[in-house]
């Protein structure tokens, strides 16, 4: 089976799973999982912070920097199609209590000019701005990378209103990868960044918070308990998460050129919209016009013939390339969506 339907899919590899069994574990409640402890280290000079913390999930990750950051009864400015908004279950008001002020983005990306007009007055009558959070690479929008140039324009006015910034860079080292921009100079102007160990870098679970700020870190291992976040012996995962930083992040480059790849190959369908130059990483989105399928029975129809994606709604579908897909592997795929959509004959069912 070719599963393209997320990153989130990768299995483990025998090495990795190798470094788990022989992970050297304690309690990391207590700060004493040697493991852990050298992934928080290795994670946060990846990354240009004092200090990380590992966490479950990257949904986890951003709720904790959330909660860190923000008080009850404040908002938060978030780009509207943003992993925070779209896929965390209405967590910010849930646990946080904070209120999220969606900003429409082009491709998942908040220009300036747009964060500055979504900062609320500082009078008696508006809720008050109180953090401001970025993704990249960008899941809803395709993968897409936030430029530099923008992140310290949106920093500016963040520092002129005296407000912090989160990243939620679940897929960060794609965007170094693709940008060829280091972790640590995406990640200076944020107060707090989190990074997925999992997805494209294949660990089985587990993301990393990371900040400067000591008081940030202590309110985060707080709430790291209060959420039901903080775990034992830990180092079992923790293995995986250092095996993937250490093996795992140059490699990115082959996941955006087999994304790049079928983006090629599906441009060539007639039935099939797609604009190439929009594949940045390894997410990709395009639209299937078919006479002969509906969207959902042309998903099924792949998975008989050995492929998976995901539909998302209308005439759009997404594929995911990871690193348990290679090259040779797309072009198969690419192949069963030649076959099953160049011939047009039938009905739609």
């Amino acid at each position: 089976m070719i599963d393209l339907r997320s990153d989130t899919v990768t299995k483990p590899s025998p090495a990795m799973r190798d470094a788990m069994a022989r992970a050297d574990v304690g309690d990391d409640i207590y700060g004493e999982d040697p493991t852990v402890n050298r992934l928080q280290e290795v994670g946060a000079a990846l990354v240009g912070k004092r200090a990380a913390l590992f966490v479950p999930s990257g949904t986890l990750g951003n709720q904790l920097s959330v909660r860190a950051q923000a008080e009850p009864g404040r908002e938060v400015i978030v780009e509207g199609q943003a992993h925070i908004i779209r896929y965390e279950q209405g967590a910010a008001a849930a646990l946080a209590g904070v209120q999220l002020h969606w900003v429409s983005g082009a491709h998942g990306l908040m220009t300036a000019e747009q964060v500055q007009a979504a900062i609320r007055p500082k009078d008696p009558y508006s809720i008050q701005t109180a953090l401001i959070c970025l993704e990249t690479t960008h899941n809803a929008g395709g993968g897409t990378v936030y430029p530099l140039p923008t992140i310290q324009a949106i920093r500016a006015v963040a520092t002129t209103h005296g407000l912090p910034m989160h990243l939620d860079g679940a897929r960060l080292f794609n965007a170094v990868v693709a940008s060829g921009v280091p972790a640590a100079e995406y990640a200076r102007h944020f107060e707090t960044v989190t990074f997925c160990l999992s997805k494209g870098l294949g660990a089985p679970a587990g993301s990393l918070i990371a900040t400067d700020d000591p008081g940030v870190m202590e309110r985060l291992r707080r709430f790291r308990r209060m959420y039901g976040g903080a775990m034992r012996q830990s180092g079992i995962l923790a293995a995986g998460g250092l095996y993937a930083l250490e093996h795992h992040i140059a490699r990115l480059s082959e996941d955006h050129a087999n994304a790049k790849r079928l983006a090629a190959r599906l441009q060539q369908i007639p039935a099939v919209t797609i604009d190439p130059s929009r594949v940045e990483t390894n997410i990709l989105f395009f639209d299937v016009h078919s006479t002969k399928f509906s969207i959902p029975a042309f998903v099924a129809a792949l998975k008989q013939e050995g492929v998976l994606i995901n539909a998302v709604g209308g005439s759009t579908c997404r594929a995911v390339t990871h690193l348990d897909v290679s090259a040779e592997d797309i072009e198969r795929a690419a192949d069963h969506f030649a076959r099953l959509l160049n011939n047009q004959a039938g009905a739609s069912h």
